[in-house]
């Protein structure tokens, strides 16, 4: 058992890393092999719609673009699970999570019969992190969901909610923020989501 998890935040160390480890040890915790990799990492770009996925041939149902994402894809390719993470920014995922989920799921599609080409089955589950309030994006939960269900069996949303953005909110010009209420939070209900994750991670390599 193998489960990719990617990191869809440029930021090491902060809420969608910490929860995305919890998760990995909640995969390896029931046996499963991991592997995080960090989207901001690689060199890469979102679909460039060329077409080659939907071409028979040895393209068919993988994308062709060789570039950074192409090992992550190759990997995934070969998982039995993957989990994703990603902040909320602007009403949706970052925009590495948002380049990598065009290429990911283009290149399963079938446009004949709307069934996917994925040949292996996959398990998958997806972390969100936000400085909204718990509910504001589940419209964008069920979006991404919906697009995953065709190529995966999906084992679940993890959402992390007002989260704490800085250690030191008198540094910034963060006022719309209540700095005291986020380090609360970080105490008392960050572990509860660092809880989920984990059963994520259970649930997607059981």
């Amino acid at each position: 058992m193998k489960v990719i998890l990617l990191n869809g935040s440029p930021r090491k160390g902060w809420n969608t890393d910490i929860l995305l480890h919890k998760a990995a040890e909640g995969a390896e915790s029931v046996g499963a092999e991991t592997e995080i990799i960090n989207l901001y990492e690689l060199n890469f770009k979102g679909c460039r719609s060329c077409m080659a996925c939907n071409m028979d041939g040895k393209s068919w149902g993988h994308c062709a673009w060789n570039d950074d994402l192409k090992e992550a894809l190759d990997k995934i390719d070969r998982a039995d699970g993957l989990i994703l993470g990603s902040p909320i920014y602007f009403g949706d995922v970052a925009a590495e999570m948002r380049a990598f989920l065009e290429r990911f799921l283009f290149q399963y599609t079938n446009f004949d019969n709307g069934h996917s080409e994925r040949r292996n089955h996959l398990k998958a589950g997806f972390i969100y992190t936000m400085n909204a309030p718990s509910g504001y994006m589940n419209d964008l939960y069920k979006k991404y969901e919906q697009f995953l269900q065709p190529h995966a069996e999906y084992a679940g949303t993890v959402e992390c909610s007002e989260t704490l953005q800085v250690e030191d909110y008198s540094k910034y010009h963060l006022g719309f923020f209540d700095g005291v209420q986020r380090h609360q939070r970080r105490e008392t209900v960050f572990p509860e989501d660092c809880k989920k994750a984990f059963e994520l991670g259970e649930k997607v390599a059981g």
